[in-house]
């Protein structure tokens, strides 16, 4: 197309603009009243956001390719300043076909520029999440393993890594080793210099398996083998007596006896037995102390609860004992296509399938699912997902006690089912109230020590107002808000989510990619998310960019490529969350890194053409 406008195109892009500017006029309208509860201070960004969803009501896809070829702004990156960027093209326009300015409607007053549009968001992100951590603008936010209640070492060692977020889930630990982690922050940031943000999030109704009834109690012990399945090393056993407290170190596995057989062995002992395949064994005790000896085993042997131990020496019987406090072990549930498996409202032991001698069921697999709303909701054709969508399953019909649920979809050698793992209805409105009962106790302790309060499984406007509400009452007003984005519901309410959030700033949104994904499908997760940066950026609302972020690296030491890119995409967002793993504090210095560098290349999602080395010939 030529850059030389035809009049009668340059008269259809101006009616198509400012039909499009009188679209997000009147959606402003529309909700003056909402506007006049938001929190003075924000007020133009709630402003500017409803002129965003007035535009992006409408497919301008057309216009934006006639207006590149214009050479004008083809609106891409309107977010923060939606009526100044209107106003600016139908300005160009008209000066293009040569509008008088006696023809030129009045210009409505845009709620924010150019310029003040993305200061109020870094404004409100710094209200949030506190001062930019020197060059970078993205914050790291890490999730405390329980070991953060103890080891101050560890939070000096984060600080100094770049983590400017304290994340802790209240749905693990308690009250105490809460305020033991920020106690242990706080004397990090005396040490370091460094101050750090501390996010409570509380831990919400969420959808689990219950537990798995025991299927005895049985204990393996092995001795390690090398890659032709020789022995390199036999295994090492302590044997207490049933009363002992503290095991000997350096043992792999540990056995307490009834009987004298601790008390009467010596070294060069033996001890023999019969495990439950049958097959009989024998250990030779290697040291002997009093009150606990170490014996070695060099073949396999499964031990279970009250196994009888006979001590020989030089080939006769010295003691005799029997084994006691074996764990218990609780199976998995196998499940693979065409299974059914039936969800109990009752907190009752699941249990796998019975099967007839040849392989027919007689009764489908059982677990309990904690949300008693799901049974009130449920119906036949919604789908189930369980494990963070590894088990997929429809909903056959069911009642008020159980649903039954046919299994689609499993990883192609099956699944194994466990306790306390998610479960996702994605097609079911539920309706419980995010803030639980244990949410209003936490929130009574977490207020003392916490900047922020993140609010889990929230499904529309009237969970924000509650806690806001919650907040109220305990004086804590002042406290942020991160607003967890993990379900449909939620993701599909966000409008009205973000305007009720606005009423009571600070306010951010964590999107947990992790049910989320679960939720809306793994083939729209990045179609979906870019939706909820965009809404945010144009409300001035920081985002977390949340679930997953550098897992490998954290949990095993290396990253993959497909991990190092996706913490690179973090830079749109305005914090990014690490999970816990034994390798955080690499990985926070290695994710900073990142950021670093992505920074100067990027402001959101707008390239910034900074010089390229690579560039010079």
């Amino acid at each position: 197309m030529s850059n030389t406008a035809a009049p009668r195109q340059l008269d259809r892009l101006l009616a198509q603009l400012t039909r499009l500017r009188d679209e997000a006029l009147r959606i402003e309208q529309a909700y003056a009243g909402e506007l006049a509860v938001i929190e003075p201070s924000h007020r133009r960004s709630a402003n500017n956001f409803l002129h965003y969803l007035g535009v992006r009501q409408q497919d301008i896809r057309g216009l934006q390719q006639d207006l590149a070829s214009l050479g004008l702004s083809s609106l891409g990156v309107l977010e923060p300043h939606v009526m100044a960027s209107l106003n600016a093209v139908i300005g160009q326009l008209e000066r293009l076909s040569g509008v008088s300015a006696d023809g030129v409607e009045e210009v409505p007053e845009a709620a924010v520029d150019f310029r003040n549009g993305p200061l109020l968001l870094r404004d409100h992100t710094r209200a949030l999440l506190g001062p930019e951590p020197g060059p970078r603008f993205v914050r790291i936010m890490v999730t405390m393993p329980s070991e953060a209640a103890a080891d101050g070492r560890l939070l000096q060692d984060l600080l100094r890594a770049g983590m400017d977020v304290m994340r802790i889930n209240c749905a693990h630990d308690g009250p105490r080793e809460w305020a033991a982690m920020v106690a242990n922050l706080r004397e990090a940031e005396r040490v370091v210099g460094r101050s750090c943000r501390v996010q409570a999030d509380l831990a919400g109704p969420k959808l689990r398996t219950g537990r798995i009834a025991s299927s005895g109690r049985v204990v393996r012990i092995a001795p390690r083998r090398d890659h032709f399945g020789r022995v390199s090393a036999p295994a090492r056993v302590a044997l207490l007596p049933a009363t002992a407290d503290v095991p000997p170190p350096g043992v792999e596995r540990i056995l307490r006896l009834e009987g004298d057989v601790v008390g009467r062995c010596a070294e060069g002992d033996r001890l023999h037995f019969t495990d439950t395949r049958g097959q009989t064994h024998k250990m030779s005790v290697v040291a002997a102390a009093e009150g606990w000896l170490i014996a070695e085993l060099d073949r396999t042997a499964y031990v279970e609860e009250e196994t009888p131990v006979t001590a020989t020496r030089n080939g006769l019987p010295i003691a005799e004992g029997r084994v006691v406090d074996v764990p218990e072990i609780h199976a998995p549930i196998p499940l693979v296509p065409g299974d059914q498996l039936i969800l109990t409202r009752e907190d009752e032991p699941g249990r796998p399938a019975c099967v007839d001698f040849e392989s027919h069921t007689i009764a489908p697999a059982r677990i309990h699912c904690t949300l008693a709303d799901v049974f009130e909701q449920a119906k036949a054709g919604q789908r189930v997902w369980f494990d963070d969508g590894k088990i997929a399953g429809i909903v056959k019909g069911g009642g008020p006690d159980e649903i039954l649920v046919e299994i689609t979809h499993t990883p192609p050698e099956g699944a194994k089912l466990r306790a306390e793992k998610g479960i996702n209805f994605p097609d079911t409105p539920l309706t419980t109230p995010a803030l639980t009962a244990k949410d209003l106790e936490d929130l009574q302790q977490v207020v003392q020590w916490a900047d922020m309060v993140a609010l889990s499984f929230l499904r529309g406007p009237d969970d924000v107002a509650r806690l806001h509400d919650a907040l109220s009452r305990l004086g804590a007003n002042h406290l942020g808000v991160v607003l967890k984005i993990e379900n449909r519901q939620a993701f599909e309410n966000l409008p009205r989510i973000l305007l009720t959030s606005l009423q009571s700033p600070p306010v951010g949104v964590m999107i947990a990619r992790g049910d989320l994904a679960v939720e809306v499908g793994f083939e729209r997760l990045s179609e979906v998310q870019q939706e909820i940066l965009w809404l945010c950026e144009a409300a001035h609302i920081p985002v977390i960019w949340a679930t997953q972020i550098l897992e490998g690296l954290a949990k095993k030491g290396a990253p993959s490529r497909a991990e190092v890119s996706d913490a690179a995409l973090s830079i749109q967002a305005e914090c990014a969350m690490l999970n816990k793993g034994p390798n955080i504090v690499e990985t926070v210095r290695f994710l900073s890194g990142i950021i670093d560098r992505m920074d100067q290349h990027y402001i959101k999602r707008r390239a910034t053409l900074r010089r390229l080395a690579v560039a010079h010939l």
